[in-house]
Order: structure tokens, then sequence, then C-alpha cells
């Protein structure tokens, strides 16, 4: 019985599935590019097929096999794929993960070289090649740089595989996947241009095209952002629902392709790259990190069929597209290969060194831009948007024979030639070895470890049994290959102090974002929080490879800044008496701050358990001092906010402590069942009692922003004597102040309008070449309201704090309803001030006074009665 219909073409792609796993082996043993070879593989099946149908031996074939045969050939042959199928199924899954898969903030330093390549490329590459032809091919100069822009679009796939495989240095492989993502877009936005202007018989007006362009470009970007997001804000709504998150993630390329490619008429590849980038900066601190990886191996998974699928249907319409073929155009075809090579080597050359000395991007090495230039190979969209312009009605034929015989040709130059070439030209240009400092940090690396394999494996010897005679010649050989890499290492004298500790900064904020991911396991903790602190450690890791030390520190800095949503529950808070955003912005602020003191104190342990050996003491005491600075700000911040808020700071640290012992005990429960110590019925129902104890920590704990500050008022000198009454209105009416380190107050000559009470933390003012200090329990403006005169000196900061800020009317009233509070502040301006001159007489006497000394937050009173 002959298969035919949907199950015939569902048969037809199991048996492509067979044959594209078994190429993927035979490639790496015959060490060519799986590209190339599913290529090959498409052509044989697709020239094959027609050689059976065209054939009459077949027909003598006894019996069902001949009639099988015939069938398996007219169901390849009349294979229902066509230039849509290409572009809305395989197009979107392979931009999507090619875009998820990208490290986006090491990109970013690229930006300027991928935006060159991906558009400016693809522009000459157009114009190049199609007045190349224009001479020669007796067709339209419009038909010609058509046919440009169908070749101009590079395949990455097959290049980015060689790279990876021979172990080609990242950042080659980073510009040409950083590459891929944009220059289809680029190429197709041309190509329907062109098309256009061919099938309507019309000009082409370049400066409206360029603006439409540009407009199509910018609205996909926002189109593809706001989509990943509002996904993202679906995935924490939903909870914990791994296969739920998931199928979001399988759904999103597809909504925001078609409906930016059909319904709004923008760049649906570029609405789908900027969704994939998007979820590879956000995705890690959204998802789990089991359903996070779950999900990138699915999409290796499903980027694997649909690029092995498309090569090879797109392969076997070649043999179609290239009847009819004359000798004329094979020198066509030569003339576009010349043309293309060119056009990618002027831009590659001749621009890229422009951004360097305009320092817009990084320069990129002679040896790379060989590599980018060989590399441009063309493959199955080249082969989709050809098989477009064959299938599309309105095109001549002349026009639609041309343009497929030639974009086929150019298409096998390119794989043939260049991708059976590439591996040698990388190993020739010496590209898979590593750098110097990798070179010199592996050999001291290595070095170590060895020593300590070698011990272990002595002592697991002993502990197994084993005999002497059986375990020495191992060990020796551990031995022997540990001093050949003590005596090639070169770290000490090939990395300076600087180098080591930059190369220290970047392995600890790599494992203070590894040690994130591991807590983020702990289900309770919020997202947002963990959101934030992942993409602070990315950010370290950027500031200290860009900046050393400096890059780094001022990365933490940036973290403990107050974010966005905080800084609008302040104003909300001040202005408009609205709590809650600031509460839920406190919540966070204190769950993050209590997380990273947990990871500080694990990444110090790191620095002297694992990190020492390796880099040696100097460098370490250089970065324990830093880590040193990071526990002491973020102990700070914790300290005001503890301070004020104890029952909050013990509650969550039971429930962060609670989780942890959760996760402790699900772990030894998988122990058990690993070790057959339970049944499967056992694991099963301990696990649910653990999800149970667990979801009850899943209610969102309360926070209180006015806890205790009438407590502090009460206890505060400058307060004392005011009734109950007064201090509860006070404490309420008046808003509180979270200023970070650095914050300005108030500033020199202007009026004061708002009052401070510091409660916690500390901040100056620089007054005639004197540093006036206010701490705990001072008041910061209150001296100059009640004098009616501004401000000496510019507030400012130095500490994390927690204050409450008077407005400046209400503390008038406050003076004037109460005049104790005039006392006491008078009263403690004395007091401090003949402590301070205490204190300084001692200092002079004793000799130890060179400088003008910092001065307490009250002395600025007889600094301006002088």
């Amino acid at each position: 019985m002959e298969v035919t219909g949907l199950a015939a073409v569902l048969l037809a792609i199991a048996l492509l599935l067979v044959v594209v796993s078994a190429v993927q082996p035979v490639a790496r043993r015959l060490e060519v590019s799986e590209t190339v070879l599913l290529a090959l593989v498409g052509i044989v099946i697709g020239g094959g097929a027609d050689l059976v149908i065209r054939s009459t031996y077949t027909d003598k074939i006894p019996g069902m096999a001949g009639t099988a045969l015939n069938g398996v050939a007219e169901t390849f042959l009349d294979f229902p794929v066509s230039s849509e199928v290409f572009l809305l199924v395989f197009l979107p899954v392979l931009v999507f993960q090619g875009a998820l898969a990208i490290d986006v903030r090491r990109l970013a330093d690229e930006a300027a070289t991928v935006l060159l390549l991906a558009v400016v490329a693809v522009v000459v590459s157009t114009a190049t090649i199609g007045f190349a032809l224009f001479p020669f091919a007796q067709m339209p100069l419009v038909v010609c740089l058509l046919l440009g822009s169908i070749v101009a679009t590079t395949d990455p796939s097959a290049v980015a595989g060689i790279f990876r495989d021979i172990g080609a240095a990242s950042r080659l492989t980073r510009l040409v996947e950083g590459e891929a993502l944009l220059n289809d877009a680029a190429a197709i936005a041309i190509f329907a241009v062109l098309l256009d202007s061919v099938t309507s018989h019309q000009a082409i007006h370049v400066g409206s095209a360029t603006i439409s362009f540009l407009v199509s470009f910018a609205g996909a970007i926002a189109i593809g952002i706001i989509g990943a997001r509002l996904m993202l804000y679906m995935i924490t709504v939903l909870g914990n629902a791994p296969a739920a998150e998931t199928t979001l993630t399988v759904a999103l390329p597809y909504i925001v392709y078609i409906l930016c490619d059909e319904v709004i008429g923008v760049s649906g590849v570029v609405a789908t790259a900027a969704a994939g980038l998007t979820m590879s900066v956000y995705g890690p601190s959204t998802f789990r990190p089991q359903t996070w990886r779950f999900l990138n191996e699915l999409w290796q998974q499903l980027v694997f069929w649909a690029g092995s699928l498309v090569f090879v249907l797109a392969s076997m319409l070649i043999p179609r597209l290239l009847v009819g073929m004359t000798r004329w155009d094979v020198v066509l075809i030569v003339i576009a290969s010349v043309a293309g090579l060119v056009a990618r080597a002027t831009v590659v050359f001749g621009l890229l060194p422009v951004l360097a000395w305009t320092r817009l991007a990084p320069p990129v090495p002679s040896p790379f831009k060989v590599t980018m230039v060989w590399g441009g190979l063309r493959g199955a969209i080249t082969l989709a948007l050809a098989l477009a312009v064959t299938e599309n009605p309105n095109v001549s034929t002349p026009v639609a024979h041309f343009i497929g015989i030639i974009a086929t040709g150019f298409v096998l130059i390119t794989l043939l030639l260049n991708g059976t070439t590439l591996r040698s030209v990388v190993l020739f240009l010496k590209l898979d070895q590593l750098s110097p400092m990798d070179q010199a940090l592996r050999h001291q690396v290595l070095s170590i470890a060895l020593e300590k394999v070698a011990e272990r494996a002595r002592e697991t010897g002993d502990e197994l049994g084993f005999s002497t005679d059986a375990t020495r010649s191992v060990i020796d050989s551990l031995e022997v290959r540990s001093h050949e890499e003590r005596s090639a290492n070169t770290f000490d004298t090939d990395l300076g102090d600087r180098q080591r500790v930059t190369l220290a900064l970047i392995t600890i904020a790599n494992q203070e974002r590894s040690i994130l991911l591991d807590l983020f396991r702990i289900q309770g903790l919020s997202r947002r929080v963990m959101e934030t602190l992942l993409r602070t450690a990315d950010a370290m890791v950027d500031g200290a490879r860009l900046e050393g030390r400096f890059g780094y520190v001022r990365a933490l800095r940036k973290r403990l800044r107050p974010p966005l949503k905080f800084r609008m529950g302040q104003f909300l808070h001040s202005h408009l008496h609205y709590d809650k955003l600031l509460m839920d912005a406190m919540a966070e602020r204190f769950e993050m701050l209590m997380v990273g003191h947990l990871v500080s104190l694990s990444l110090s342990r790191f620095l002297r358990e694992s990190m020492e050996p390796m880099l040696g003491s100097r460098v370490s005491e250089i970065v324990a001092e830093t880590l040193a600075r990071q526990r002491k700000m973020l102990d700070e911040a914790l300290a005001a906010l503890r301070l004020h808020y104890p029952g909050y700071a013990e509650a969550l640290e039971t429930r962060i402590f609670r989780q942890i012992v959760l996760r402790l005990e699900g772990q030894e429960v998988d122990t058990l069942h690993a070790e057959s110590l339970i049944s499967d019925e056992l694991s099963r129902e301990l696990h649910r009692e653990v999800e149970r104890r667990r979801m009850r920590l899943d209610r969102r704990m309360t926070f209180n922003l006015r806890n205790n500050i009438e407590g502090r008022l009460k206890n505060a000198p400058v307060f004392r004597g005011l009734p109950a009454a007064a201090l509860h209105d006070l404490s309420m009416s008046a808003s509180l102040r979270f200023p970070a380190i650095g914050e300005t107050l108030l500033k020199r000559g202007h009026k004061v309008h708002t009052v401070f009470f510091v409660s916690a933390g500390r901040a100056e003012m620089h007054v005639i070449e004197r540093d006036i200090h206010f701490g705990a329990g001072d008041v910061i403006g209150g001296l100059e309201v009640i004098e009616n005169r501004p401000m000496p000196g510019t507030v400012r900061t130095v500490q994390f704090g927690h204050m409450l800020a008077i407005p400046a009317s209400r503390f008038h009233r406050l003076l004037e309803e109460y005049p104790v509070v005039a006392s006491n502040l008078e009263e403690l301006l004395r007091g401090r001030a003949e402590r301070g001159a205490n204190t300084l007489s001692m200092a002079a006497t004793a000799g130890e006074v060179s400088d003008p000394p910092a001065q307490p937050a009250t002395e600025y009173v007889s600094v301006m009665k002088d």
C-alpha cells in the first residue's frame, strides 16, 4: 500500500531526521562542517529523486519495491516546502536561539563592529555585486541589485560550528554570531524594497526607502523588547510552573515575528532578535536555574532540528534551481562570487580600522579580519529568498531563471570552497591557540591541580587496597605532568600585579554570579532581587575587564545606590504620603542587602581557599581589601535598616534560613533515594512534605515603614520633653529618607526647606577648610531655620543612613509650639562644642594635630559666629 498525503510528508521528515543524525558524527570524523555535509546530502537527495523520476529502470523493478522507490522520489520532489515555510517556520527559531545564546553584555562592547558587518556590509555587498553583474548579465540594474541583496546575507552556522570545534578565539565567534542576528534583517529589508520595484516596475526613492528601513528597525526592536518583557512578567505571575514557562518561550518568537512581519509591517527578524536578546539578559534572573538550563537545552535541540532540516530541504531545491544553467551562467556566478568577496574585504579591512581609530569599537586583529572575510558563507536564507523570487508570479521567467541559478551557484561556491577550507585558514592563522594570559594561567592552574589530584589518587589507592605497583605508574605520571607544567609556568613573569588583580576580580565576579544562581534555587527568594543582583554581578565582570579594580568598585557602588523604583517610592512617600511602593522597595532592598551579605562571606572563603594558592598572597591581599570594602558598605547599609526594623530583619533572616534548611532537606532525600535507602514512593512523599512546608513560606512578608520611628524620636536628646501626642504627630507627618553614600541633602547658599533628623548614618559638610560631621541624633538644618539663613556649606552623606525629613515650615511650627526643642538644640550644640574643644586641646598637648581636624556636627555654630 502506497503512503500518500500527510503521512508521506511526516515519513519523509522522519527519514530526513535519521539522515541528519547520521551526518553529525560523520562530519566530526571527517573534520568537515556539518552544514557543508548537510548541503551535499540535500543535493544528493534532490538530484537522486529527480534522477529516479526521470529514469525508466524503476519500472523494471518487480513487486512493490519499484513503486515504493518512485513514491519516495515523488514525495521528496513534491515536498510541500516553499520560501514562506523557510521564513515563517524555521527563521524565527534560528534567530531567537542565536540571540538567546549570546552574551549580550560582551556583545555590547562590539556593537559598532556588529552593526557595521550586519548593515553596512550588506548594503555594500548588494551594491558591489549588483554593479559588477550589470555590464555582463543583460538584466536591468534593479534585478542585479536584487540578486546582490539575496546573496548579501551570511549564514553563521557553519562558521560558528567550525570555530567551536577547533576552539577558536571566543571574540571571533561572538562577532560572527552577532553579525548573523541582524544581517538577515538588513538583507530581507533591502530585498523587499527591490522586489517590489521589480514587480511593480517603479523606480526606487532612496530617501523614503532609508527612512522606512530605519523605522522598521526601531519599531521592531521596541516590539521585540516589549513582547519579551511581557512574557517575563507572565512568568513571574505564573509562579513555579516550568512547563508553562518553557512553552511561553517557544511561543514568543513566532508571536513577535508574525505580528511585526504580517500585521505591523516592520522587521520580524529584528523583533525576534530583540526578544531573544532581552531573554538572554533577564532570563537567568527570572527563570529558576534548573528551568533556565532545561530551556537552553530545549532550544539547542530545536535549533539543531530546524537548522539541519532547513539546510537539507533548501539544498534539495538546488538541482531544480540549476535547471537550464549555461556556461555563461557559470561566468556570472564567478563574477558575483568575486564581487562579494571584494565587497566584504573592503568593509572589513577598510572600515573596521576607522571604528578602532574613532574608539567606537575595540580594534580587530588582522588574522580575525582574514577569517571574517573568508568565512562569509551563504546558506539556507539565500536559497529561500531566491526561491521566493522564482515562486513569485509577477516576476518574469528570465528574471526568475537568472536569480535562481546565480544565487544557487553563489551558495555552492561559498559552501564547497570557503566552507571546506575555513578550518585550515583558522589553524594556519593560529586562532585556535590560547591568549598569552590564558596560556600563563593554564600552566599555573594545572601545576597546582595535578599536585592535588596526585595526592588524592594516592589516598584513594590506599583506601581501595590497590597494590603499590598498580598505583605507582599512574601517580608518577601525574607528578611528572605537574613538574612539567611548573617548569613551563611563566605566570609570575608574564602577568603583572595589575593584570592578576584584574583576572582575580573577574573570577570573583563570576563566582558571585554562580553563588547567586545557586541561591536562586531556594524557592521563595524574590525574582526581582535576584535579577538586580545578577545584573550587577555581570556589570562588575565588565567593569573589572575594562577598568580593573576601579571598574569593579564603581559597579559595586552602583548596585548599592537606590534603584528607580526606590526613588519613585521615596518621591510618592514624601510628596503624596503614598507608602505602598516605598514599602515594597524597602522590602526588596532589605532582602538584596541580606543576600549580598551572605554572598560576600562566601566570596571571602572562596578567595582564601581557592584563589590564594593560584594568585599568590600579594594579589590576594589586594582583592581581599576590595572584598572587605564591599562587605563594609553592605554591612553599613544593612545596619542602618536593622537598627530601625529589628523585627523585620529577624523575620527575614529566619525565613531565608528556613528556605536553606528545606533545600538541604530535599537534597538529603535525593541522596537517600540515589543510594536506594528509601523507595520511590517514600521519596515522593518526603518531597511532597518538603514542598508543603516550603509553600507556607511563599506568603509575602509585610513591611511596616514607620516601625519604631516614634521610639527613636522619644530617645533623641533634641526632642526630649515633647509630649507623646507631639512625638506621634511628628513621626506620622514627617517623611523618611534612606540616603545612599554621596547623596546631597542640602546645598550651600540655599535656603533650608527640609530639616533632617539623623537616626542612623553619617553626613558631612565642608565649611571654611573644616569638615563638619553629622551623626546619629544630630539635626541638619535646624539652626539655619531658627536663624533664617542659608546653609553655610553643602551637606552630603558619607554612609548609608536613615533620616527623618521634616519640612522647614513644620519644624518652625514645632519650635513655636514647643520652645523646649530650641532649648534642647542649643544645649546640645554647647555641650558638643565643649567636648570638641577639649578633645582638640588634649590632641594638641600630645602633639598629634597636624591638619585641621574634622569637627563635630554642632561646631559649625562657632564657625559661623566667627
